[in-house]
């Protein structure tokens, strides 16, 4: 998503396509569709293949045409696992991508060319994650500590240059590993004053 990327210029003019991401665990296909629907005009709509069925699928598909009938709003659904859909629920989805009805973002840990039919695959922009750096995990590990907001930083922890390249290492590339790591970590140490 960095400066002059295909994906940063989508989200930057709310022009998103619809696409599919595909990594390893822990590699932020779900951090980034969360980044989506912050910053999208978009009615946003998250769903999960493993506890989603037909119904649910053609249930946004309507409300999708209502929306775009009533309000001139495009809808984003997010479909986590998508992988985990048959042909046959994968075929539902196909005509409303094709017509633009809803935007359709899917994640996958799976290789697509082998999970994803065909002609729903085809209409979709093909967006691959790779596993993160110890580095870039060392950097979301230091983030999470000093963040007063979101993360651990009213704690005022610290972690040692070499435990925090053991753990990028330790990892191999999972930043949600490392982030529960973290807070287990955190969890067991007291507070100054404590």
């Amino acid at each position: 998503v960095g400066k002059g990327t295909f994906l940063r210029a989508m989200i930057d003019r709310d022009t998103i396509p619809s696409m599919l991401f595909y990594g390893p665990c822990g590699t932020g296909k779900t951090t980034l569709a969360g980044i989506i629907a912050k910053i999208s005009h978009s009615h946003f709509v998250n769903l999960n293949a493993t506890n989603a069925g037909i119904a649910e699928l053609r249930k946004v598909i309507e409300d999708a045409r209502k929306r775009v009938r009533s309000l001139q709003q495009r809808t984003i659904l997010f479909l986590d696992e998508i992988h985990r859909f048959n042909k046959g629920q994968q075929d539902v989805l196909l005509p409303s991508v094709e017509e633009g009805t809803i935007i359709l973002i899917g994640a996958t840990t799976e290789n697509p060319f082998f999970e994803v039919n065909r002609p729903l695959l085809s209409r979709l922009r093909l967006i691959t994650l790779d596993l993160l750096t110890p580095e870039a995990i060392g950097n979301m590990v230091k983030r999470a500590l000093t963040d007063r907001e979101k993360g651990l930083g009213t704690r005022e922890l610290t972690i040692s240059d070499e435990v925090l390249r053991d753990l990028g290492v330790f990892v191999n590339g999972d930043g949600r590993m490392a982030l529960n790591i973290l807070e287990q970590a955190a969890a067991m140490v007291h507070d100054k004053g404590d």
